[in-house]
């Protein structure tokens, strides 16, 4: 453009030249070759830009193309970041729970250590559990194991883990369902299995509403939920009642907790008194109760429940859990609702 500025310059000092010596000839000729030359310059500009566009164009393709190079390396990079640090990963799982929902997700290749109510899956013999007492937690021979990750229920212990440089999940009793799906959903993102969690929890809503959706009305009709044999119950407030709550049926408990504690201990005259529909057994397992026990107590033999068949009995570690079996513990209940209302 410098050089067009210059050739226009010219030819207006040319014309003005032509003005003063009126030779219009000459003039004329100089200004028309002057012209020829502005548009000569002026071509040769537009060429110029034509060429820096083209060396922009090839600039900026070269530029996406490097960007492109540089996210594809960056997320291979990360992809074998991933992979190496799922390779190092070793769980130690103080949390039947938690270890039911490791394998069910797919991460039990990982787990290298597990507490000493971790029973299921079966898999779950393959680890080790010695020194991994729940209950009474021994840093140093947890530490021993070099584990990575540690699942566990709220404790002191946890702090100490984390000052060792071991990440630990601290997962507590899930008090819904929404909570159950929750701690499903994080511990899938803690060991990279997002889409075998999402996957798990999505079969479990479709196995339950499944499993209720088939079932009549039974909503008012009571029932008794018991813990151990000294009568200590589960009421509405928490995740067992819950589930109970799916299908509508009253719980007893509930009256007898005034105070919120969810886990009231009931006396054997207050559950007479109450004569649930249903009598629903977890210390099948602990305790050895069962359907004669409970039929043998006295002043028992008159319930509803006992004469009518409704003592059912189910398997404590399941419903001790808010893990994928909860769907067993209703599938339970679904039954003795379905049986009771064929035999009625």
């Amino acid at each position: 453009m410098k050089k067009l500025t210059k050739l226009l310059a010219l030819l207006a000092v040319l014309a003005l030249f032509a003005a003063a010596c009126g030779d219009d000839d000459e003039i004329t000729d100089a200004a028309d070759s002057t012209t020829d030359a502005a548009s000569a310059a002026a071509g040769d500009d537009d060429m110029a830009d034509d060429d820096m566009s083209e060396d922009d164009e090839m600039s900026d393709e070269a530029d996406d193309a490097e960007a492109e190079t540089s996210d594809d390396a960056d997320d291979d990079m990360a992809d074998e970041d991933m992979a190496e640090a799922m390779t190092e990963l070793r769980i130690v799982s103080l949390s039947p729970t938690a270890t039911e929902v490791l394998f069910a997700i797919g991460a039990g290749d990982h787990v290298i250590g597990v507490d000493q109510f971790s029973n299921y899956p079966a898999e779950t013999a393959d680890v080790e559990t010695t020194g991994l007492d729940s209950w009474t937690i021994n840093v140093e021979a947890i530490a021993a194991l070099e584990p990575t990750m540690i699942f566990m229920q709220s404790n002191e212990a946890a702090e100490a883990f984390r000052t060792l440089g071991i990440e630990v999940i601290e997962n507590d009793a899930a008090v819904d369902f929404d909570g159950v799906y929750a701690q499903i959903e994080q511990t899938g993102a803690a060991v990279d299995r997002v889409a075998e969690a999402a996957e798990l929890v999505l079969q479990m809503q479709t196995d339950i509403d499944a499993l209720v959706g088939a079932l009549p009305d039974v909503s008012g009709q009571t029932f008794y939920h018991e813990l151990t044999p000294d009568y200590y119950s589960a009421t509405s407030s928490t995740f067992i009642g819950e589930v109970y709550g799916l299908f509508g049926l009253v719980n007893i408990a509930d009256a007898a907790d005034p105070d919120g504690f969810g886990f009231p201990q009931l006396s054997e005259e207050y559950i007479v008194d109450s004569d649930p529909n249903f009598v629903f057994l977890a210390d099948t397992l602990c305790c050895a109760e069962n359907a004669d026990t409970v039929s043998a107590r006295p002043g028992w033999e008159g319930l509803q429940a006992v004469t009518g068949g409704n003592v059912v009995e189910l398997n404590d570690d399941i419903v001790s859990r808010w893990g994928p079996r909860v769907v067993d513990f209703i599938a339970v209940i679904a039954g003795a609702i379905e049986s009771a209302t064929v035999d009625a």
